[in-house]
């Protein structure tokens, strides 16, 4: 039998627009249907739920994500000592955590040993996870304690390979250094120009997208020269401070290449080197978008204390704030975050035909995009999420 049901709210962001007035999300087995703004009654014999005074939005799309990552922890001894089962066991309460902020789609970009993969298949009611596996990286480099570690072309080409042998969605290359790594460098780029486009060239010929992590102008340069479809941070970092590039931007918008906003507050009391970082990096996401970049904003959730896997709908306020309007904001982690993840035609957009993500919020977030934490339902393929319990 089929499970149909609908939706009644006192306004709808599509995922690029927002409409006033009643309207109706109609669902059926997980899909949505139809979406009604007349103000008319459910087909006979469809239940119902009227939200009262609420916008409903697509679910949230957080683009860049770890869920292995404990934000209280310390990332490299528990990689490097925990066993599967450990680390499991707390992925499976993070990822319960960003879907009950309204975060339906997580795209999960560096686990160790393809966990995001296992959680995927195990937590079916969780939210949707897009997995990348370990992050390509040299030697040492910039992660190396998830097992990416490759050198070389022919080495790079087969770790692809090996990825796509064990069904990740896309591939990630630590193009440059990090700023969580001991001892790495996140201006220095990590890979030369051919080792990028061997990656690329692999990951293409197998349907992958590629997403490179890439601090250091000189990276970002080679990463978007070798057909890379998403840089992330993109904080275009030199030896004389951040300095972007307008050939490398003007290439980037030209070929549609997403930039991942990896959102970072400038706080009172930050150190003067954090925020000459900052500071400059802020103007010019504001300046990519305006160029017609497609900025993506995004969370790094898990690296930090401040960054638990909740942590989307706060950072995407603080994103509005230094680089668009709050309804391109909106429209930024939904249809454009998934186009980034390659779920454009299911994720990201209220319309017929698309997953039955939903999340409700009170008041209007066009106008105040803090309504975006005011969360009244969610839900997952139609079928409304407990936000009472947390995931265990």
């Amino acid at each position: 039998m089929k499970r149909r049901s609908a939706v009644r709210a006192h306004r709808l962001f599509d995922g690029h627009t927002m409409h006033d007035g009643p309207v109706m999300v109609l669902v059926e087995d997980g899909a949505i249907t139809g979406v009604d703004h007349s103000g008319a009654a459910p087909p006979d014999g469809v239940p119902l739920t009227d939200l009262g005074d609420v916008t409903l939005l697509p679910g949230l799309v957080d683009a860049h994500s770890h869920l292995a990552f404990d934000p209280g922890g310390h990332a490299e001894k528990q990689m490097l000592g925990d066993d599967d089962a450990t680390v499991l066991a707390r992925m499976r309460p993070h990822a319960g955590q960003a879907l009950r902020a309204g975060v339906t789609t997580v795209r999960d970009l560096g686990d160790r040993g393809y966990l995001a993969l296992r959680l995927r298949q195990e937590y079916e009611e969780g939210p949707h996870i897009v997995a990348a596996g370990p992050p390509i990286t040299r030697t040492g480099g910039h992660c190396w304690y998830l097992g990416g570690e490759a050198d070389g072309a022919e080495q790079v080409a087969r770790a692809v390979t090996e990825r796509a042998q064990h069904g990740v969605d896309l591939i990630k290359v630590m193009a440059t250094g990090g700023m969580t790594t001991a001892g790495s460098d996140p201006g220095s780029a990590q890979y030369t120009l051919a080792e990028l486009r061997a990656i690329t060239r692999t990951a293409h010929e197998l349907g992958l997208r590629v997403t490179a992590h890439a601090h250091g102008a000189a990276g970002i340069a080679d990463a978007v020269t070798a057909g890379v479809d998403g840089i992330e941070h993109c904080t275009f970092i030199t030896r004389s401070g951040v300095r972007p590039d307008p050939r490398t931007i003007d290439a980037m918008a030209e070929a549609g290449v997403f930039v991942g906003c990896t959102v970072v507050e400038t706080m009172d009391g930050m150190p003067a080197e954090v925020l000459a970082v900052l500071e400059p990096m802020w103007e010019n996401m504001a300046a990519m978008h305006a160029r017609g970049v497609r900025v993506v904003c995004c969370t790094d959730a898990g690296v930090g204390p401040f960054k638990p896997h909740d942590v989307l709908p706060r950072d995407l306020v603080y994103f509005a704030s230094r680089v668009t309007t709050n309804t391109a904001a909106l429209a930024s982690v939904t249809s454009l975050a998934a186009d980034s993840c390659g779920l454009e035609h299911r994720k990201g957009r209220l319309a017929p035909g698309y997953d039955a993500d939903l999340l409700a919020v009170g008041g209007n977030p066009a106008h105040d995009l803090t309504a975006i934490r005011d969360v009244r339902a969610v839900y997952r393929a139609g079928r409304r999420v407990d936000r009472s319990q947390p995931a265990t």
